[in-house]
């Protein structure tokens, strides 16, 4: 049966099922800015969790600093907010005690890319069965609007007030070449399918990247002239093409192009079944098998 087959057939999704998964006795309102993006990927990452239909004790939610990192926060999992740049580790760390549980990272582009770069590639290098959300918001936002790695060349900070020299990152090449086997972009303003792609990144056994372009109108927009929550994510849903469509576009044309959907795909070993082969082969050897 396909996918599209199972959606079909399952029960209607609450409006408010989002609800649900709320941690109890949180006291709200959150810290995010009127119109962030972050809470559009919380509501898409709930619904396709809620689909799939996992046990909310099987699911530990990762996070490091910043203001995507504060989400597992505000929901009922299993959570760790560690240190800036560190949910990796921490995740790789949960992952390999508890192979049988779902875990989930919630970076940003600074969190993930700058401080946490090292991290990234070793984690896709291993094909780790973990699936990593990565909120690229263009800024550093929670710590006053430093440039990141993601920040586009030319494009302003607070710590490049005359336009970024560097080039900036594009995390779905780095993931893809670095060896993750899931890794898709979305956006904020296209919300069925960062729900589909998020869902797809859940259910895949290996390492998963789904960007989510997202805004920060409050530092990112404001210092680069680009209007509010609203007009940057008719911005963006101006500037976005399909994979398909990209497909037929010289490199010119996709000058300045968000391309979303499924980036690559492939099946390869996942680390953590390698490493328990390896346990099981010299158990066999020594004729101990564990006892």
């Amino acid at each position: 049966m396909t996918t599209t087959e199972t959606d079909k057939k399952a029960p209607k999704q609450r409006s408010d099922i989002a609800l649900q998964y709320l941690r109890p006795g949180k006291k709200l309102p959150h810290v995010w800015c009127p119109g962030c993006g972050i809470g559009v990927v919380m509501g898409a990452y709930i619904r396709a969790l809620d689909k799939l239909g996992w046990d909310r004790d099987a699911v530990a939610m990762v996070s490091g600093i910043g203001c995507s990192s504060r989400m597992p926060v505000y929901m009922d999992f299993h959570s760790l907010h560690t240190a800036h740049g560190r949910a990796l580790p921490f995740a790789t760390g949960v992952k390999f005690n508890r192979p049988d549980m779902n875990v989930v990272v919630i970076t940003g582009d600074g969190d993930a890319l700058a401080i946490g770069g090292n991290h990234f590639i070793h984690a896709c290098r291993r094909n780790i069965n973990i699936t990593t959300i990565l909120i690229n918001n263009s800024i550093y936002g929670m710590t006053g609007g430093q440039g990141s790695p993601a920040t586009p060349s030319g494009d302003k900070s607070t710590t490049t007030p005359y336009g970024n020299s560097e080039k900036h990152f594009d995390p779905c090449t780095l993931a893809t070449a670095a060896g993750a086997s899931y890794v898709a972009r979305a956006s904020v303003h296209a919300v069925p399918q960062l729900e589909k792609l998020i869902k797809g990144g859940l259910a895949h056994d290996g390492f998963s990247l789904i960007e989510v372009i997202a805004n920060c109108h409050t530092y990112y927009g404001r210092l680069n002239r680009l209007g509010d929550a609203v007009a940057m994510l008719r911005r963006y849903k101006e500037q976005s093409v399909t994979v398909a469509k990209a497909r037929k576009m010289s490199p010119e044309e996709l000058e300045g192009k968000i391309v979303l959907g499924m980036l690559h795909q492939d099946e390869k070993t996942e680390f953590c079944n390698e490493y328990q082969k390896v346990v099981e082969l010299l158990k066999k050897k020594r004729g101990t098998n564990g006892n």
